[in-house]
């Protein structure tokens, strides 16, 4: 009697948290069919959906994703059912429904959030940048490029050189960390495009223009295609550019990219959560691939290089994760 009365008091989406979290899937199916939301947040913050993914209920999952439970609701700590889960096959299952939502609704949902939360290419260009001698910043006090990603332009310049240096294309400068890698591999032509007029003017006092191999073009890559050839070796790092700007460049891949290059790009794709990082890690290879690339990433641990102090002054974390997954692209090799 006393649960009977307890469970009266609950609302329906009370008790289909309820029910999501003790992995019960006939209760959730008739919630749901009443018309229980499945994307409620309890008094916790916490949807159905996480409950069930907490529980590892892969099968509650299924359901309440099928009933249109948002699989990208972030709880008060800023984590998704998917960081939620230790379940393996409730993972792979969030995972597999993230994918096909992004790659069947995420340019929609990617504009919309980009509209509220980026910072267009158009201001960014247009706006003010400082340096120091450890970072890049913008006029909002966010940073273009920090002196901690060093090691990781270091691996993303051996990864674009692995074939001997040959021609190299680098699009970004920034601080110059990965270009000052690039030439230690001693290409034979390092093609470098720049945007913002404050940076190009601080490559060429610093002397990028009078290196015999150097090559600078300055504008955004959207404008400068015309100039560019053919490379062995290509980075993409930009910033106050969107996933749509870096989807459009990878359709010029296969120009660009010799048939035995190697292309890689700053992987900084949803960087303060795990869970949306390893979904846009997969959906930009599943997007290579329809390119006829495939994509490895290189994991390479950063949590030694991220300490309290090195954001100090700095508006927006752009990096929270204990691990770099550093991308490595080449042309699919044709079948025997």
């Amino acid at each position: 009697m006393a649960a009977a009365a307890a469970a009266a008091d609950k609302s329906p989406e009370e008790l289909l948290c309820a029910a999501a979290s003790a992995g019960n899937k006939d209760d959730i199916s008739e919630l749901i069919s009443s018309g229980a939301d499945p994307t409620y947040f309890d008094a916790s913050g916490m949807t159905p959906l996480m409950h069930a993914a907490t529980g590892g209920h892969a099968a509650a999952t299924r359901l309440l994703l099928d009933a249109g439970a948002p699989w990208n609701a972030l709880s008060p700590s800023g984590l998704s059912a998917g960081d939620l889960t230790s379940d393996p096959p409730t993972y792979d299952l969030l995972l597999d429904h993230a994918l096909r939502s992004e790659l069947i609704l995420g340019t929609v949902a990617r504009r919309q959030a980009n509209s509220s939360d980026g910072v267009p290419a158009e201001s960014y260009l247009d706006s003010r940048v400082s340096f120091s001698e450890d970072r890049v910043m913008d006029a909002d006090s966010k940073a273009v490029m920090m002196e901690w990603e060093r090691p990781l332009m270091e691996a993303h310049a051996r990864a674009v050189c692995s074939g001997g240096g040959g021609k190299v294309l680098n699009v970004g400068f920034g601080m110059g960390l990965v270009d000052q890698a690039i030439q230690r591999y001693e290409p034979e032509e390092h093609t470098i495009i720049e945007a913002h007029p404050e940076v190009y003017a601080r490559m060429l006092k610093l002397g990028w223009g009078e290196k015999k191999n150097v090559r600078i073009l300055f504008g955004r890559w959207q404008d400068v295609l015309p100039q560019l050839g053919s490379y062995d070796g290509i980075f993409f790092d930009t910033y106050g550019e969107y996933y749509e700007d870096m989807r459009e460049f990878h359709d010029h891949l296969p120009k660009l990219l010799k048939p035995d290059g190697v292309y890689s790009y700053f992987n900084g794709l949803c960087g303060d959560n795990a869970f949306f990082h390893v979904v846009y890690c997969q959906l930009v290879a599943l997007e290579l691939a329809s390119l006829g690339y495939s994509t490895q990433f290189i994991p390479l641990p950063v949590k030694d290089c991220l300490s309290e102090q090195v954001w100090e002054g700095v508006r927006q974390k752009y990096w929270q994760l204990d691990t770099y997954h550093l991308p490595v692209c080449q042309a699919e090799s044709e079948p025997e």
